[in-house]
């Protein structure tokens, strides 16, 4: 059995068909912080449910619904999810698979401790040079099986 979870942050207000074709069929999605607009997270709840925070752009009525943290438990897998990694407060060891987070725009998969660091990057417009990408997990009884997926499109 396997559970693809689709990993998405810094949408900034836009989320490209390339996002929406890259999340089509994911059984759950985790949006990472800034958000831009409530829009994004309704099209990402069409795809399927959504975990979303809040991230340091997020303001205004529409984002007090969103916590700046968030525990969830997905197929078995407790997963942490935060804007900013060097806000970090919990300790990772402390029954945690994963950590979620965005803000840099730099996507990364790291393992330490045991614990998977997965930053998708940036999904919306294109900042600097950094690609555009979103991350997918795969969690099979074998184990999880992160992917980073540049979106392309400038």
């Amino acid at each position: 059995m396997m559970f693809r979870i689709g990993v998405i942050s810094d949408t900034h207000g836009l989320l490209s068909p390339e996002a929406e074709r890259c999340l089509a069929g994911v059984d759950h999605i985790v949006h990472a912080g800034d958000i831009g607009r409530p829009e994004i997270v309704d099209a990402l709840r069409s795809i399927a449910p959504v975990t979303a925070i809040r991230g340091n752009m997020d303001s205004g009525e529409w984002a007090r619904e969103y916590p700046d943290t968030k525990l969830v438990r997905l197929a078995g897998k407790s997963i942490y999810v935060l804007h900013d990694l060097k806000t970090l407060q919990v300790d990772p060891g402390a029954g945690i698979d994963v950590i979620v987070s965005g803000h840099s725009h730099v996507p990364k998969i790291d393992t330490v401790g045991g614990v998977l660091y997965l930053n998708p990057g940036s999904a919306g417009r294109r900042r600097f040079k950094l690609p555009i990408t979103l991350a997918t997990l795969e969690v099979t009884p074998a184990g999880m099986r992160p992917e980073i997926h540049d979106l392309g499109g400038d």
